[in-house]
Order: structure tokens, then sequence, then C-alpha cells
């Protein structure tokens, strides 16, 4: 296998040459060339980076350019004919100019253009979106974030449950259309860091939009079953030196800082930023467990005392009109301690009551290095990319582990955990535009992981465990535009190894070569109306904590371990969407359904070393079916109110073992969310959202529903760079989990955090100059990193 991909990857990267430069322009028909310059009509300054496009009677692109650091242009190769010179900037009205090239006017010098600002010219700064709105693209649903008042000074975790298709349990674990097999990445990039605590620690004010790739290309890599949830950060790349700083508080019964600052210097060649975020929170959570059959109770009381502390350093340097590097770091420090008390009454016998005290210390710090070099060819979209990332994740935790009571089988003891994490991300991207209606991608992704941990113990044996893995895969679409209908296909050829080994020992290795084929149709009947269709293959592929044999978590009746020996869970998934524009807003709605191949789902089985013990871990499960129907709209009623809404219903055909008995269940689950936002004056705006989420029917847990409401407002000051905003969260107290099992044992519980919170926040943003970015990809989300804090 290993001879067939290095085969296929030597021919593909011959293919990819030869097309590169066969796709170089004939010097043939070159008649006469034009030159001039762009400067501000108001500050008679050059505009640098502006667009200069030459089209012809049929309004097609015969040739185009950017201005220099100077303003000036000069576009050759261009045939003789009548043209319309198309002078463009961001924030300013497009200048446009008939133009003859001729045997005796070859060479055209149109002097100075000047551009003139529009109306609702950019802000200094980045603009933030006063609301929330949802866009339904080709293939992915944005979400643009806005100043939604109930998320101001929050996190990333708290913002999920105002999205569409996406709920997060009480835990911080997060699902996608009902399913927790979702890819999580922020700016295009996956990290070392747990998508809880990754949540957990970006803050609220940070995210630009969040992206839902549910059914992505073969040029997306293809893990997660249920899509990608992709979160896009603020960048600020404005010319001269520019800033922005978030202070708040949100507090319960225990306080959380969430405080940010970006900055930025824009000159010439060269935008430098940086950007520091701290997350300064203590948090409760509590909750019980009743065991019925043995009439016995556990609660469950944890305090979370964290710090967290990000930073981001990059440049962006425009080497010229066609070619730009940029480089970036990210910073991530975290130190948490964590105070637990389990405590097991038993409702009849006081003597066997038990109570476990756990303090567990720990810090982490995860580093990125990312370099991404790009050259864009002489035509249109026809562009090379090369983009290197390296992402190390090192982490440690001493827990103490104290008994009180029982019957005296319970002994006091310590666990040290060391953990560390290598990923290296290799990617070469190449853009063709064939024709003006037809495009060919073509690309190369190395994804190397090296994961190693160390156990130690006074009570259990000490274990080492490592779990590393290959992925070379190459990928290719070719998609064509016509006048209402459009569509794109795609195939990515993945080889996949890993190899896991605990104390010395081999227990696990395997080799897997799969082909991803991906489709879209999209058929746009008018203005209003859009119509799509897609389809594709995904992977979940076990992660760590999966598969991982050393012990997650532990309490005197319940421990969490990993199944090394799980198999990946393949998707096939289609799904249909419709997009109606309305004139205050739009509407959008869609269905899909999937075939999924031995499913990975958690189970909870009994611990024969531990009397009425249980053990938490995953298992591969039979082939499943899931389906969902989505609808979502945005839309302002009047002047001074605007709503999002949207209603969601997954179904999912549960069948598994639990404890030797077959068991299948028609799992369904529906959420509905409002968002209101009602302005009172100018300066002056008032939010208040809703959310409700029904019961589901698991193979083991049965959820309960639940609701909660939200309300906030904002003041702006200082003409709108200033901001204090107020919000009071989870009003009647009701955002809990609760849950009743019949297997292994009967039982019900109920948990619940700080959820009743209020926020009090201050931001103030600041600085000059106009908005000139660079247009940098960003991997699996065409818009490269830039900014904000991670």
């Amino acid at each position: 296998m290993k001879t067939f991909i290095q085969k296929t990857i030597t021919l593909f990267f011959f293919s990819f040459l030869c097309l590169t430069i066969h796709a170089q322009p004939s010097d043939k028909a070159i008649v006469g060339s034009i030159k001039g310059k762009v400067i501000d009509k108001k500050l008679q300054q050059p505009i640098p980076y502006a667009t200069v496009v030459i089209n012809d009677g049929a309004n097609k692109i015969i040739s185009g350019g950017i201005t220099t650091e100077n303003g000036d242009f000069l576009i050759t190769d261009i045939p003789k004919g009548n043209y319309t010179l198309k002078v463009q900037f961001i924030g300013y009205a497009t200048y446009s100019e008939p133009i003859e090239i001729s045997k005796k006017n070859r060479n055209l010098n149109v002097g100075t253009v000047t551009l003139e600002e529009e109306a609702e010219s950019l802000d200094d700064v980045t603009i933030v979106a006063e609301r929330t709105t949802i866009e339904q693209k080709i293939d992915r649903k944005v979400i643009n974030v806005g100043k939604d008042l109930t998320t101001t000074g929050g996190t990333a975790a708290e913002i999920m449950n105002n999205i569409p298709s996406i709920n997060v349990d009480q835990d911080g674990n997060i699902a996608l259309r009902g399913n927790q097999n979702v890819r999580i990445l922020v700016d295009g990039k996956p990290t070392n860091m747990t998508p809880t605590q990754l949540l957990r620690q970006i803050p609220s004010t940070s995210i630009k939009k969040i992206e839902l790739i549910t059914n992505p290309s073969a040029k997306y890599n293809p893990e997660g079953m249920s899509g990608i949830i992709n979160i896009v950060l603020h960048k600020n790349s404005n010319i001269g030196f520019n800033g922005n700083i978030n202070i708040g508080v949100n507090f319960d019964q225990n306080a959380r800082f969430n405080n940010s600052i970006d900055l930025n210097y824009r000159s010439g060649k060269v935008n430098l930023y940086g950007n520091y975020g701290a997350n300064i929170t203590k948090n409760l959570n509590a909750g019980f467990v009743l065991r019925e059959d043995q009439n016995y109770l556990t609660d469950f009381s944890f305090l979370d005392n964290n710090k967290s502390h990000l930073f981001k350093v990059g440049i962006d340097y425009y080497i010229n009109d066609r070619n730009t590097m940029s480089i970036y770091t990210n910073q991530n420090l975290f130190d948490g301690l964590t105070q637990g008390i389990t405590d097991i009454t038993f409702l009849n016998n006081d003597q066997n009551d038990l109570l476990q005290d756990l303090v567990s210390d720990g810090d982490n710090l995860g580093s990125t290095y990312n370099f991404d070099y790009k050259h864009d060819f002489k035509k249109e979209g026809h562009n090379i990319e090369l983009e290197v990332d390296y992402n190390v994740f090192e982490s440690d935790s001493d827990d103490d582990f104290r008994f009180v009571g029982g019957d005296g089988s319970f002994t006091n003891y310590n666990d040290l955990i060391d953990n560390a994490r290598e990923n290296t991300t290799i990617n070469l991207d190449y853009v063709n535009p064939l024709s003006e209606k037809a495009k060919l991608e073509l690309g190369y992704e190395a994804r190397l992981r090296r994961t190693n941990n160390d156990y130690q113990s006074t009570l259990f044996p000490d274990s080492e465990y490592s779990y590393d893995r290959d992925i070379h895969s190459i990928y290719a679409t070719y998609g064509k535009n016509f006048e209402k209908w459009s569509y794109q296909v795609g195939a990515r050829l993945e080889n996949y190894e890993v190899e896991a080994v605990f104390d010395g020992e081999k227990i696990f290795e395997d080799e897997i070569f799969t082909i991803y084929p991906s489709a879209y149709v999209t058929y746009k009947a008018g203005e209003k109306n859009t119509y799509q269709l897609s389809y594709s293959r995904r992977v979940d592929r076990p992660g760590l904590n999966q598969v991982n044999p050393i012990r997650e978590w532990s309490t005197p009746r319940i421990i969490s371990i990993g199944n090394p020996s799980l198999d990946p869970q393949f998707t096939n998934s289609i799904e249909a969407n419709y997009t109606r524009r309305l004139k205050g807003g739009s509407i959008t709605g869609g269905v899909f359904y999937r075939l999924i191949n031995d499913e990975i789902n958690q189970t909870l089985i009994e611990n024969p070393d531990v009397e009425e013990g249980q053990i938490l871990t995953f298992s591969n499960f039979d082939d499943n079916s899931a389906y969902g129907i989505e609808i979502s709209s945005n839309y302002r009623v009047t002047k001074w109110w605007s709503f999002n809404t949207s209603f969601d219903l997954y179904g999912q055909t549960q069948r598994g073992i639990v404890e030797g008995i077959s068991k299948e269940v028609d799992a369904v689950i529906y959420s509905f969310r409002m968002n209101n936002s009602l302005k009172a004056t100018k300066n002056l705006t008032f939010q208040v959202f809703g959310f409700y989420r029904g019961d589901q029917e698991g193979v083991q847990f049965n959820t309960k529903p639940f609701y909660f409401i939200n309300t906030g407002a904002r003041y702006n000051f200082l003409e709108g760079k200033g901001t204090a905003s107020i919000n009071f969260n989870d009003i009647f107290n009701t955002m809990r989990f609760r849950f009743s099992s019949d297997s292994p044992f009967p039982q019900s519980g109920r948990f619940q955090g700080e959820t009743q919170t209020v926020y009090l926040g201050l931001s103030y943003r600041f600085g000059s100059g106009k908005n000139r970015k660079v247009s940098r990809k960003r991997r699996d989300n065409n818009e490269k990193s830039g900014g904000g804090i991670l």
C-alpha cells in the first residue's frame, strides 16, 4: 500500500507541474498595455493594493492586477479592442472608464485615478455587526455572530447554544445535528486542545463568525462524521496603528473575568499584529445520581478555578503584487485547580456511607507555529499556496484522592499524568480557473501526529502509552457554473496508518486506504430562490480520549477509560437545502440523511473488580442511520425590531449491545431558538434570547427536556467607539441536565452549573486608517487565520 501511495503522489505532482507550466499565458496576440496611478480623492494619498480590472463588452475579465505600494499599476498583454477599465477598493466607490487598444494607441497612460469613499464606508477599525445574521453558501452555513448581548463577556462554549444546529451539554461536549462526532477548527486550523477546553478558553468577543460545514467537499479533511464547526476570529489589518480592548466580569456564586486586547500596525508591505486574552474563572458544577435498585444517592460537587492566557503574534509580508508570506505563533498557557467532592449516601444503611475528596492541580502549554506562502499567477484566481503548521501541546496533572467512611476497602492515593502531543500539517493547494465558468482545484496534505502519555500512581501500576498516526492524502475538485445551474464534483484519496503502544507492547496497529467522493448541485431559480443537493463520504477516527487505556477520571463507583481497539466509523451523507430571500431577511430550510458504519458510542458496563462499580468507555456499535430537518430565518420586522429564529429535529436509529443484551431505540431530539433585538434609541439596544430542547431517548440514557431565557442591554458612547454591556442569563434558573437509565442499572440524575449569571462589560476601539486586507486563503475555511486571540 505504501508503494501505491508513493507512486500515486509522484504521479499527482508530475501532473500538477505539467498543469502549472501549461497554465502560463501565451505570448501571442499581445498588442498593448495600460498604466496609471490610484489615489484617495480626499487625502490625496496613494492607495496600495487596489484592484484594477479590464473587462470586455460582455463584462468578461480580460486582464487585471493590483496597485503597488505607491499606488501605481501597469497591465500588459492586452489584445486590441474596446474595453472598460475598472478600479475597486473596499470602502470606495468603483471607478470605471472606457478605453481602446489599437495599433495607433497601443500603450495607454490614464494618469491619476481618484477614488472617493462611499457614503457607508468602513469604520476606522474592524466593524462588528449589530446583530447576528445567517447566510447559506454553497458548502456551508455562515453565522455572523454580531454583538449578541446575551453572549457578550462569555466564551465560545456559551455562544454555541445560540447557534442553529449546535447543542452543548452540561460537560461542555458539543454536538452538531445531534451528533458529537464533529471536528472543531479555529480559523480553519485544528488544535491539540480538547474541544471542551478550547471552547471554554476563547472569549466570545474575539469571534467574528461561525461556519457550519455539514457536508464538506473532497477538498476538506474528511474527519468529523457530522461535519465541521469552524470558528473564525476577528482580524484587524487596517493602515496605521489600531486596537480593541474588552474588559468584563461575569458572576453567579463565583466571579469570572474575561478580558482581551488586539493590537495591529500596518504600513506599506508589512502588517504586524499581536493579541492577548485572559480568562480567570471560578465555576461550580453540582449534581446527583440515584441508584434506584440499591437505594443509594451519589452527590457530586466540583469547583473549577482556572486561569487561561492566550497570546498571538504574527506578521504578513506583501513581497510584491503576486507573492505574499505570513508567519504567526499562538501560545496558550493554562493553569487549572479542581476541588471535587463525591458523597455516596446509602439511604437504608448509613454505615457504608463514603466520601471521596479530589484535588486536581493541572497546567498545560499549547503552542502553534504557522508559515504560509502564496503565489498568484497573472490570470485572475490562478494561484498556488504552501502552508506548514506545527502544533505542540504539553500538560501535566497531579490528582489527590482522599476517602472518608465506607468499609475500609478504599485507600488514599495520588495520580501523576503527563501528556505530550505533536501535530505537523503540510498543505499544498493549487487553484486554476480554466475558464470564466469552470475551476479546477488540486492539493496534497500530510498530517503527522505523535502522542505520549505517562501515568504514575501510588496505588495503581505505572504505565506509558503512545499513539502515533500518519495521514497522507491528495484531492481534486472540478466545478462549473451555468446561467442558473452550477455543480462541483471531487474525490479525496487518503492513506491512514496508526500504531498504539502500551507499556512497551504494541497493542494496536492498522493501515486503511479510503476514497472520499463528494458532489454538489445548485440551482438558482431567480434572485430570491436557491436550491441545493449535495453528497459526501466522511470518517470519524477514534480520538485520544476514546482509545487511551489510562484512566481519565475516577469516582468510588465509576471509572472512565478508553478502548484501544476502536475502529473508525464511516458515514455517507446526502442533504438538500432551500434558501428564500425576503425583503427584510431570509429563510433557509434543509433535510439530510446519513448512513453510519460501525458507529462509535459511549457505553457503561459493569466493573468486575469493584462491587456495584461501572466502567464508562467506548465501543463500536452496529450500523446506524440518522436524519434531520432544519429551518432557520432572520428578519427585520420594523426599524427597531429584528429577530433570528431556528428549529431543528434530528432522528437516529441506535443499535448496540449493552451488558450482552442487544438493544435498539429510535431516538428523536428537537430544539427551538429565537433571538430578538430591540433598538430603543440610536445608542441603546435590548435583546431577548430563548432556547428549548426536547427530551431524547438513547441506547442507555434518556435525557429530559429543558429551556432557558437570556436577556441583555447595550449602550454605545464616544461616537460608537465605546460600548457598555449588561446581561442576565438563565433568568429562571432552568438550564439543567436531567437523565434516567435502565441499564446496566436503574438510575436517574441531574447536573447544573452556574448558569444564572450577570455580566458587566466595557469595550473600546481606537486607531485610524482605511481597511486594506490581504487576501489569504484559510485551510478548511478559505480565509486564513490572521488575528484574534487564538
